[in-house]
C-alpha cells in the first residue's frame, strides 16, 4: 500500500502563458482530521540571507491540505497542522503540501529549490512501512546483475591485457545500467537530492510535518470492481521519445506506461486512430502466444483488456489470419471474460454502423461470446429510428444488436437529468450479456463532474460517484497522454487546441520536470484513483445492506446527490468513508463475537 504521498496541485503545465490553467481557480476543499498548531513566523531583518542557515519556517509558508483541495495562486497560507489519514488495506491515500515564500530574492540560486525528505511510517509497535520497495522480480534481476559483475571481475590469469580491459568494461557497463534503474533515480545528484541535508541540519532548519495513518481492518480488492479502461496514445509516445514502431525501445516504453497506470486502478489500452474515428485499441503490445501476453492478461489488477483488431489498419490476409489466431488462443484462457474489442469511436451514420456489424460477424465466427464495445452520443444520421434526437439515441441498441455488447454512452447526453438513465437501460438486454458503460470527454462541463482543469477537486472525484449512482458497469476515457505533438522527451506540455484544458491529459513525462523517466501524475489522476476506491467502499457497504442503503449513504452524508449537487469540500467524503468503516467493524464484531483491532501507523 502506498499512502501519504505528497502531491503538488501545480503539476499541470501548459505553454499558454497568457492564461495559465490553474488546477483549482474555483478553490474548494477544507482540511480534515487536522489538529491545532502551526508555524510561527519571525522577522529576518535586512541584509543577505543564507537559506542553509535560516530555519525554513522563516523562509516559507508551509501548510497541508486534503487531496480534493485546489491550491490556487490566491490561496491564503494556513497553519501547519498534524496530518491524519484514514485508509483501508490495499488503499492509497494522498494529501497535499502547499508552499509559498515569505521572502523574495533578487537573483536566482539555491533559494529557488525546495528539498523534501520522507521517513518511513512507523507504528506504535515499532514496525516500519516503507513507501517504496523492490518487487521480487526486480530483486532477482539486481541479484543476477551483481552476480555477473562478481564473476567477471574474479581474480584470474588473463590471456591478454585486452581481455582484462573487456571484462572490466563489461562490469562497468552492467553497474551503470543498474544505477539507471528507476529504483535509484532519487539517488542521482542531478535530481536535486544528491546533496540532501544531513539529519542534524534537518533538525535545525527544516520544517517537520507529522503524519499519522490509521488503517481500517478491511481490504480493498486487488481487481477493481468497476472496469475503467483508459487510452494511451502510442503515436504520442513514438513522437516524444523518438521511438520506431516495433523496436525494443518501443516495447519497453509501452510496457513502462502500462505498468505505471495499473497502480491507479485503471485498465489501460493503447490506441492508434484511423480515418473517420476508426480505432486500433489493444492492451498488450505482444501477440497472444508471447510469454508477455499471459503476464499482461492474467494480471489481477487488470479488470478488462482490449483485443487488437489488426485488419482495422490493414485488411490483408496476413492480418486476418493473425486476428483469428489471436482469438483462438485467448478464448481458451480463463481471462477471456475480461476481453473486449473497441473498433469505432462515436459512429455517426448508418454506413459506419454497417462496418461495425460486418466486423462483428467476422469476430463472432471466431468466438460466439466475443464482446464489442461501441461509444456513441447520438443515433445514426440518415435513419428513422425515432421522432426526436434523444429517442433515436436511446434506440441505438436496436440497430447494433447483436453486434455490440457494451453500449458506452456519453454522460454529456444526460445533462443533469438522472431520470434519463432509466430510458437508456430499459432498451438493453442483460439476458444477452449487454452492459451499459459511460464516458466523459469534452463534456459535460461545469458544474457537472469531469476532469478539466479549473474544476473543483470534489468535481473530479465525483465522476466515479456519478458512475456508481447511475448504475453503470464500466467506464471509458479516451486518452491519458493526448497532448500536442513534440519530438523530444523534455518538451513542455501543450494541450491540444479546441479541447478544454486538461482534456485527454492525465499524466506528464517525467523528463519535462527533471531527469527522471518516471511519468508524473496530475492531481486529477490521483483524484480518479480516490474515486475508484470510493466505489469499493460503496460496493462493500451495499453488499451488506443493499444498494438502496448505499445510495442513501451517499445522500445522507452529502457526498453526492446528483450531477450538479455534490460535496464542495472534503469533510463529507471522510464522513461517508468513516461510516463504511464503522459498519464494517460492527459487522465483524457481530460475526466473530469480538472487536476488531484498528492498526494505527
Amino acid at each position: 500500500m502506498e499512502s501519504g504521498q505528497p502531491n503538488s496541485a501545480a503539476a499541470d503545465k501548459t505553454q499558454n502563458s497568457s492564461v495559465p490553467p490553474v488546477e483549482g481557480v474555483a478553490g474548494g476543499g477544507t482540511s480534515y482530521g487536522w489538529v491545532d498548531g502551526g508555524l510561527q513566523a519571525s522577522s529576518l531583518g535586512n541584509g543577505a540571507i543564507d537559506p542553509t542557515k535560516i530555519h525554513s519556517a522563516d523562509l516559507l509558508h508551509v501548510w497541508s491540505m486534503p487531496s480534493t483541495a485546489n491550491v490556487s495562486q490566491q490561496e491564503a497560507p494556513r497553519p501547519l497542522e498534524h496530518v491524519n489519514l484514514l485508509a483501508a488495506r490495499n488503499e492509497r491515500e494522498s494529501f497535499q503540501i502547499a508552499l509559498r515564500p515569505k521572502v523574495s530574492w533578487a537573483t536566482s540560486g539555491i533559494a529557488g529549490s525546495v528539498q523534501v525528505q520522507c521517513t518511513d511510517l512507523c507504528s506504535s509497535a515499532g514496525d516500519r512501512s516503507r513507501g517504496e520497495s523492490l518487487t521480487k522480480s526486480e530483486r532477482y534481476q539486481l541479484y543476477k546483475e551483481l552476480r555477473n559483475c562478481i564473476d567477471i571481475t574474479e581474480p584470474r590469469d588473463y590471456s591478454s591485457s585486452e581481455e582484462m580491459v573487456q571484462r572490466l568494461t563489461s562490469a562497468s557497463t552492467t553497474l551503470r545500467r543498474m544505477l539507471a534503474l528507476p529504483s535509484f533515480q532519487d539517488c542521482e545528484e542531478n535530481n536535486g537530492l544528491g546533496d540532501m541535508m544531513d539529519e542534524d541540519i534537518m533538525n535545525n532548519v527544516a520544517v517537520r510535518l507529522k503524519l499519522s495513518l490509521t488503517v481500517w481492518d478491511f481490504t480493498l480488492p486487488l481487481t477493481p470492481s468497476l472496469p475503467a479502461v483508459f487510452g494511451i496514445s502510442e503515436t504520442v509516445i513514438e513522437d516524444r521519445f523518438c521511438l520506431e514502431h516495433g523496436t525494443k525501445g518501443w516495447y519497453d516504453a509501452l510496457d513502462h506506461h502500462f505498468r505505471w497506470l495499473l497502480q491507479y486502478r485503471i485498465s489501460p489500452f493503447f490506441c492508434r486512430w484511423g480515418d473517420s474515428m476508426r480505432i486500433l485499441a489493444y492492451t498488450c503490445p505482444w501477440p497472444a502466444d508471447h510469454p508477455k501476453a499471459k503476464e499482461y492478461y492474467s494480471d489481477p489488477r487488470l479488470a478488462a483488456y482490449a483485443v487488437p483488431y489488426a485488419p482495422i489498419l490493414s485488411s490483408t490476409d496476413a492480418a486476418k489470419n493473425s486476428l483469428r489466431r489471436e482469438v483462438e488462443i485467448l478464448k481458451s484462457e480463463a481471462h477471456w471474460s475480461k476481453s473486449y474489442f473497441y473498433l469505432w469511436d462515436e459512429p455517426l451514420n448508418l454506413e459506419q454502423y454497417d462496418v461495425i456489424c460486418s466486423i462483428s460477424n467476422e469476430l463472432r465466427s471466431y468466438a460466439s461470446d466475443v464482446r464489442i464495445l461501441t461509444t456513441y452520443y447520438c443515433g445514426p444520421s440518415g435513419s428513422e429510428l425515432a421522432p426526436s434526437t434523444f429517442e433515436a439515441f436511446v434506440k441505438v441498441p436496436n440497430v447494433l444488436r447483436p453486434h455490440t455488447q457494451i453500449f458506452c454512452t456519453s454522460e454529456w447526453v444526460l445533462g443533469t437529468r438522472e431520470d434519463l438513465v432509466k430510458d437508456i437501460v430499459a432498451e438493453l438486454r442483460p439476458d444477452l450479456g449487454e452492459e451499459w458503460w459511460t464516458y466523459v470527454c469534452m463534456g459535460p462541463s461545469d458544474p457537472q463532474p469531469n476532469w478539466h482543469l479549473g474544476m473543483r477537486g470534489t468535481q473530479h472525484r465525483a465522476v466515479m460517484w456519478r458512475v456508481w449512482k447511475e448504475g453503470g458497469t464500466g467506464f471509458l476515457y479516451w486518452g491519458t497522454n493526448c497532448y500536442e505533438k513534440a519530438m523530444i522527451p523534455s518538451a513542455e506540455i501543450c494541450f491540444r487546441r479546441g479541447l478544454p484544458p486538461g482534456d485527454g491529459v492525465l499524466f506528464y513525462p517525467g523528463e519535462v520536470f527533471s531527469s527522471s523517466h518516471e511519468p508524473v501524475a496530475s492531481t486529477r489522476l490521483e483524484r480518479i484513483l480516490s474515486g475508484m476506491q470510493d466505489i469499493e467502499y460503496l460496493k462493500l457497504y451495499s453488499s451488506r445492506y443493499g444498494r438502496e442503503e448505499g445510495l442513501a449513504l451517499l445522500e445522507k452524508t452529502g457526498v453526492y446527490l446528483g450531477p450538479d449537487r455534490y460535496a464542495l469540500d472534503h469533510g463529507p467524503i471522510d464522513v461517508m468513508r468513516g461510516e463504511v468503516a464503522i459498519q464494517e467493524k460492527e459487522s465483524a464484531y457481530s460475526t466473530s463475537g469480538r472487536g476488531t483491532m484498528i492498526a494505527s501507523h
